[in-house]
This record gives structure tokens, sequence and C-alpha cells, in this order.
């Protein structure tokens, strides 16, 4: 770990003490990681707009989790859900599914591939009649394939390094 010095004015610093408390920050310096950490993720996934072609060397990859409401008595929109979760199978790792009220539910996709694929999955249930309120949440993520032994069997598999 390296330790810098850093000189910003007294307006910037409040805006860093702000911040630090509100978030609950032990000390300055865990805060400015944690941006940091927040600006070379969201470098990340612009890299992977301008080349979304990086599939499996962690370069496009992403792991998400796409959050929405939606109007179940909207004419075939459930249907119409389920099927685009079945067709990019791919890409679902895990959905869970809560009702609000007699007519509103809300679903948590969590997702993991190309970040570009990702994103295109998420607006094209985001813009279905009868979705409100949908987000997603981009994570940058590398693949490493890796050879290790649980117990006596050796084996290779892939984790997920985000």
């Amino acid at each position: 770990m390296q330790r810098i010095t850093l000189s910003i004015d007294d307006e910037l610093a409040q805006v860093l003490d702000r911040h630090m408390k509100k978030h609950r920050y032990a000390s300055r310096s865990e805060a400015l990681r944690d941006i940091l950490r927040d600006a070379q993720a969201r470098e990340r996934l612009a890299e992977t707009q301008k080349s979304p072609a990086g599939r499996g060397d962690g370069g496009g990859f992403c792991v998400a989790a796409l959050a929405y409401v939606y109007d179940h008595e909207t004419r075939e929109l459930s249907r119409r859900l389920t099927e685009a979760q079945h067709h990019r199978h791919d890409l679902q790792v895990a959905t869970l599914h809560v009702h609000l009220d007699h007519d509103s539910c809300l679903e948590v996709a969590v997702l993991r591939g190309p970040a570009q694929d990702v994103r295109t999955f998420a607006d094209a249930t985001i813009s279905q009649r009868g979705v409100r309120h949908g987000h997603l949440h981009l994570i940058p993520a590398a693949l490493e394939h890796e050879r290790h032994a649980h117990g006596r069997l050796a084996h290779h598999h892939t984790h997920i390094k985000a």
C-alpha cells in the first residue's frame, strides 16, 4: 500500500468529510479509496461499451442486479418477461419475485455475462409496457479459470472476481 499526500481546498475537504460521515467511514482514507474504486469501476464499464466483444476475458464481463416493479395485470406481461428470461437463460443467475400489493410485483434479477448483453437484456425488460421503476446496477468483473483441489479431487473451474 502506498501513502500519498493530497492537497484540496476547504470546500472539497468539507464535501469529503460530509461523505465520510454520511456513509460512516472510519477515516478519510477509507472514503477516498471507495470513491476511487467507484471511479475505476465506471471506467471499466465505459470500456466495455466501447468494445463489447470482450467475452470470457473479463474485459466486457460483469455481474449485475436488475430491479423493476411491474403491473402483473398488464396483458401478457408476465408471460413476456418469463419468455425473455428463458431466452437469455445464459445471463440469469437467480430471480427474486415479491408481491407488493394487489397489482404490483417487484422482481430482482441477478445477472452475469458480457456487459453489453446484460444492458441489452435490461433495456428490453425495463421498456416493456407495464414495467416501471426499472434500474440496472452493473459491477465489472473478471473471469478467472483456475485449477485447484477441494479435498482429494483437483479440478478446473471458473471464478468471478468483482
